[in-house]
């Protein structure tokens, strides 16, 4: 299947700021900005990914995350992406004992990010999400369950139970990308806005 241009416009520029980043860092391992855009880029490319490869670019995002926060632990951008990326993590995670242990972490990014800028409303909505996001874990898992029950039923009922059940499963599936697409998103115009404030051009003196 074709992919759309817009997801093919943010492929190709998440690649590309991906490898910037690898670049940058062989300069400098240093800079916690460019370890954050890094991060940010992976957790971006992830959505491209499936299965296994998806969890390990997340893992990857998350690793570029922590060393950003080894050299600069205040920075709330990178705390609070790396809210985002234990987020992600635990929804692509179908166990939920193990996922509520990525939303735990998560939620103590997202504190600690709002404890260094207790003003910024995207933290502060992150953290109020952050709160919720295992209940709706669990519902999903729920959904995704019964959807595999249904699926091995025989397929000799009416008509309109079939379509309910395809209803049943495209709200299902579009409630868990949502939720993932809010994240990634959010990450995304962190990236992105970091990303631009980098290519800057010095003002004329």
């Amino acid at each position: 299947m074709e992919m759309p241009q817009d997801d093919l416009d943010r492929l190709v520029f998440f690649e590309h700021a991906r490898n910037s980043a690898e670049a940058a860092y062989a300069k400098n391992p240093l800079d916690a900005d460019n370890l954050t855009r890094w991060g940010g880029a992976l957790l971006e490319l992830s959505q491209f990914q499936t299965g296994d490869d998806c969890i390990k670019m997340v893992k990857d995002g998350v690793s570029r995350l922590e060393e950003a926060l080894e050299v600069n632990p205040r920075k709330h951008e990178t705390l609070w992406c790396l809210g985002n990326a234990h987020t992600s993590h635990a929804f692509y995670t179908p166990d939920h004992e193990q996922a509520k242990v990525y939303f735990e972490k998560a939620k103590k990014c997202f504190e600690q990010a709002v404890e260094e800028d207790p003003e910024n409303e995207l933290y502060l909505k992150s953290l109020d999400l952050s709160a919720k996001a295992p209940e709706l874990h669990l519902e999903i898992q729920r959904q995704l369950a019964s959807q595999q029950t249904s699926a091995g039923v025989s397929s000799t009922g009416a008509s309109s139970t079939s379509n309910a059940k395809v209803a049943k499963k495209k709200k299902s599936s579009d409630l868990k990308y949502d939720i993932l697409g809010w994240v990634i998103l959010a990450v995304g115009i962190v990236a992105w806005v970091g990303m631009a404030k980098s290519h800057t051009p010095p003002s004329s003196s």
